[in-house]
């Protein structure tokens, strides 16, 4: 495995379809995040008045815990949200799974973009699934402990 963690959260975290996203205090809940390397950012599509969309409007510190066995990538990322009104970046994360929270769709006044600048994260980048069972039965048949695969603090 490639031991560039940065460079594996970014490739598979376009992978990831939800992780649980707690900014300002409030109850985390999941969001699909759409990750673009180029601008060092983690986009969000959430309606108006929900507690993420008030929290990015005062610009909290924001958290994004990731585990998911289809990308192989586990985490805990740190940052801050802030409101974004970008149309072009809205068009383009835009898809059918947004619109199916949205009684208008694209085009619903409540919809709202939110972008989480990541400043850290702890990140863990296994081999996946038959890998790891590979490690755990070489572990029971060994003093070696399972390989859980890359891990490491990432900064941004």
């Amino acid at each position: 495995m490639s031991h560039d963690l940065k460079s594996a959260f970014w490739d598979r975290i376009d992978k990831v379809q939800a992780g649980m996203l707690q900014a300002g205090g409030a109850r985390p809940v999941p969001m699909a995040p759409y990750a673009d390397r180029d601008e060092n950012s983690i986009w969000f599509i959430t309606a108006a008045g929900t507690e993420i969309a008030q929290a990015a409007e005062t610009g909290a510190e924001a958290s994004l815990q990731i585990a998911d066995s289809s990308s192989h990538l586990y985490g805990s990322v740190d940052g801050r949200i802030s409101m974004v009104n970008d149309p072009d970046k809205l068009d383009e994360l835009w898809n059918v799974f947004a619109s199916a929270w949205f009684k208008d769709g694209r085009d619903d006044s409540s919809v709202r973009l939110i972008q989480m600048r990541p400043a850290r994260a702890e990140v863990w980048a296994t081999e996946g699934a038959a890998a790891f069972l590979y490690d755990i039965a070489k572990a029971n048949m060994s003093d070696q402990m399972p390989d859980g695969g890359d891990h490491g603090v990432v900064t941004f």
